[in-house]
């Protein structure tokens, strides 16, 4: 299913990055226009846009990064948000994690720390756990 002819580990790395910066486009593109074009609060703006983000980034993941050659299902896409929310969830308890250890620790250093370690558990959880070989 995934990991397609020709896919370096080169190209699977820039579609990775490639994909989540796409994703964050779109988190940042939503979200700034429904608050400023469209008057709707921040509160409720936010989740709309992350919900986009989240599709944005899975079907760009399916082509950019993994090279998935099978069309997409809905079962694939619960499978990514899954591994999204539990991601964003371990980003958030290293975040604390760090600072509550740390509390000298400026917030921006421990963000960039608890995103490393998301990034990384986000990448082998797509690879191992939603865009595997059938």
């Amino acid at each position: 299913m995934s990991d397609g002819p020709g896919h370096t580990p080169a190209r699977q790395g820039a579609g990775f990055v490639t994909s989540g910066l796409i994703a964050l486009g779109v988190d940042m593109g939503v979200t700034s226009a429904l608050t400023r074009l469209a008057g709707l609060s921040p509160y409720i703006a936010r989740p709309i846009a992350i919900f986009l983000a989240m599709i944005a980034g899975w079907l760009c993941h399916r082509r950019l990064t993994f090279a998935v050659q099978t069309p997409p299902t809905l079962r694939e896409f619960a499978r990514y948000a899954a591994v999204a929310w539990g991601v964003a969830a371990l980003n958030y308890a290293v975040y604390a994690g760090i600072l509550a250890a740390s509390p000298a620790v400026a917030p921006e250093a421990a963000l960039v720390a608890s995103s490393l370690v998301a990034m990384a558990a986000s990448f082998v959880g797509m690879k191992l756990g939603v865009f595997t070989k059938s």
